[in-house]
Formats: structure tokens, sequence, C-alpha cells
């Protein structure tokens, strides 16, 4: 326990400081304020000396990925980007950038022929989406055509948004050529309207047909156009999804079309999405394997005709000697096996013209035991390692 001596020294220790001590309560808080103001207007003062700053509101959005004033098209960044569980991350297609090019080809010029009018198409991007995510964001109001591609079994949806439906409208029926967007009318289409962006759409849809042909056959039918996307419900909300976005434009005016596939549905194709340039081949190529079946059928093989067999000692072989006899339990008509190596094709009768040795080939050639089946079982079973 402190004595008084030990009192005294706190008492000059604390009047050197140059604080005296709190008379009363009030003194007491008063001075603890003043102490902490002054240290937050030390310690700022030596960030300021440090070159150290606090993250503005923008500054920690962008650090964080969240940003109101893009679309909801954007791509995310930061952190939002890794904690985003809508995001999709699926292996590359080449193949199908291939496709879609040469759809943007195709449809310009099919285009230009359906309307009349100078039609630039360009293809804005190739994305992966949920399936739900991406019937929330369509915007309203827009066709939406269930299509069915036959030979894979499955459905897509074609989008086409309500300005390049009115656009194309107004330029089969000759309405005036003006600039700028169109005003779209908060009412649902007519059966006119129906009928002309059917058969716009069924254009597109024959020039998909055409651009899948050196990958795949296969023809996309048009099964019913939509115009409340709860109706379009082709997949489930969670299943991912390939995105197509085409941009239409006819002298200022237009508008995009959507094609939106499953994986499921271009799960039959995908070995041939893969490849990296067209004509790249997987697995069995048949220009090699009919060189290699040519190059067989020429080839020289050397066929025996064995008379008969027997185990017989050794020691009887080692004392063989000119003039004995070795007997063989067939008849001149029992028949001889012809074998290829250690193979045996099939049967013969002996016989002989002239001064040489002949056979006569009495029954087809034997079944071989390997066939192409266990070589195409062997494909696959390396494939799947």
């Amino acid at each position: 326990m402190a004595g008084p001596t030990d009192q005294d020294k706190l008492s000059e220790t604390w009047d050197l400081d140059g604080v005296a001590p709190a008379k009363s309560e009030e003194e007491r808080a008063a001075a603890a304020a003043a102490e902490w103001a002054a240290m937050i207007e030390g310690a700022a003062g030596e960030g300021d000396d440090s070159g150290d700053r606090v993250l503005n509101q923008d500054e920690i959005d962008s650090l964080l990925g969240f940003d109101a004033s893009v679309g909801s098209n954007v791509e995310l960044t930061g952190v939002q980007a890794l904690i985003n569980s809508a995001l999709v991350s699926y292996e590359r297609l080449p193949m199908l950038e291939v496709v879609f090019d040469r759809l943007v080809r195709l449809t310009t010029t099919s285009l230009r022929n359906f309307t009349s009018d100078n039609v630039e198409v360009t293809l804005d991007s190739i994305s992966s989406v949920r399936f739900g995510d991406y019937l929330n964001s369509i915007p309203l109001p827009a066709i939406l055509s269930v299509i069915r591609a036959e030979e894979w079994e499955n459905y897509g949806l074609l989008t086409v948004d309500s300005s390049l439906i009115y656009s194309m409208i107004d330029v089969l029926l000759g309405g005036r050529r003006v600039g700028g967007n169109i005003r779209v009318e908060g009412r649902p289409y007519t059966t006119i309207e129906m009928a002309l962006a059917r058969r716009m759409i069924e254009v597109i849809l024959d020039d998909t047909h055409r651009a899948f042909e050196p990958v795949t056959q296969v023809n996309f039918k048009l099964e019913r156009m939509e115009t409340n996307p709860r109706f379009a419900a082709i997949s489930r909300p969670g299943n991912a999804a390939i995105l197509i976005e085409l941009r239409i434009e006819m002298d200022d005016r237009g508008g995009k079309v959507e094609i939106l596939l499953p994986y499921a549905t271009i799960e039959p194709i995908r070995e041939q999405l893969l490849q990296m340039f067209m004509g790249e081949k997987f697995g069995r190529d048949p220009i090699w394997e009919g060189h290699l079946a040519t190059e067989i059928y020429s080839a020289d093989v050397e066929i025996e005709a064995v008379l008969h067999e027997q185990d017989v000692p050794l020691s009887r072989v080692l004392n063989l000697q000119p003039g004995h006899m070795v007997m063989f339990e067939r008849t001149p008509a029992d028949p001889v096996r012809l074998r290829c190596g250690d193979v045996e094709l099939t049967e013969a009768i002996m016989g002989h013209i002239g001064n040489h040795v002949s056979v006569r080939v009495t029954r087809p050639l034997n079944p071989p035991k390997v066939t192409m089946a266990a070589f195409e079982e062997f494909d696959d079973t390396a494939e799947g390692r």
C-alpha cells in the first residue's frame, strides 16, 4: 500500500506533465474530452503528412463491384464478381462463335432480300447466363419464340424486342423512313404485327439451320410465340444457357434479337463445338481409315497349308535319321488347314496341278475374333479416361 511519500511523488509527476488534478467530477470530464480531441487532431495531421487518405463512397463501390449507374448486362467486377452466385462459368465453345459469325453473314443477306432495304446485322456478344435470370431481364413488351431443335429433341428461345418489331413492320408496310427510336405503345401486338414478326423469325431460323450445316444437320421449328415470359419456360430457372445477342440496324433504326440455347440443348454436339477450327477430327478419321484399308488389301501375306500336327518326344526328334518314317493319321481325302501366322483361316482339299502341289478351298473363311466394335469400345474407354 502506497504511503504518503508515494502520494507526494505521484502528485509531483502529474504537476510536471502540466496536467493539474481535477478537483471535481465536471472538471475531470472536461480535461479528458480536451485530451481526446487533441489526440484525434494529431492523428489526422499525421495522416495528411504521410499521404494516407480515406476512400470515398464511389471508390468503395468500385472495389466491391457495386455500381448502380451501369446496366444489368455489364460484367461485374471486384468482390461482387466473386460472391455472385448468378454468374455462370462454363467451358468455351470456339466452334459456336464460328457458327454465329456465319449466321451474321447469312442473316444480313436474307433480311436484305426480305425487306428490300439496307440491313446490317452485328454480333454483340456470346455469354453464359442462368435461364431464370434471363427471363427476368427481358424488357417488355417483346415476342418470345419457343423454337424446337428437331434432331437434338430439345428447345430454345428466340426473343425479338419491341423496337425491332415496330421498325420491321414500318419497313415492310412502307412507313416513313424516319430516324430515331420508334415510340413503343403500351398495347398488345395485333394479328398483322404477329404475322409479320413470325415471317421474320422464320427467316432467321432458316439461316440458323444453314449456319449449323458445317457442324451438324439440325432443323429449327417455330413451336409457338409468347408475349409473357412465364409461358416461355423451357428449362429450370437455375439451368445454364448460352445467350447470343444480335443487333439488326436499318437506317438508324432497329433493335436486338437474342437466341437462348440451354446447355442441355447443345449437349449432343458438344464435341463438335469444342473444335478449334472447321474440319478438326476427334478420334476416328475416315480418310485415314480408307487409306489404311487400301494398303492392307494390297499387302502380301504368307499362307501355310498344314497337313497334320502331332506331339512327339524331343528324344525321338533328335534320333531321326535318313530313311526313318513318321506316320500321319490322315488320308488323301481328309482336309488340310490353311493358316496365316497363328490364325486359322479355312480348310481345303489337297491336290496337284502338274508338278505343283495345290489346295482347293472347301468352305468360307472363319469369322474374325476381333471386330470393329472392340476397337470402338477401346476408343470410348480411352476418351473417358
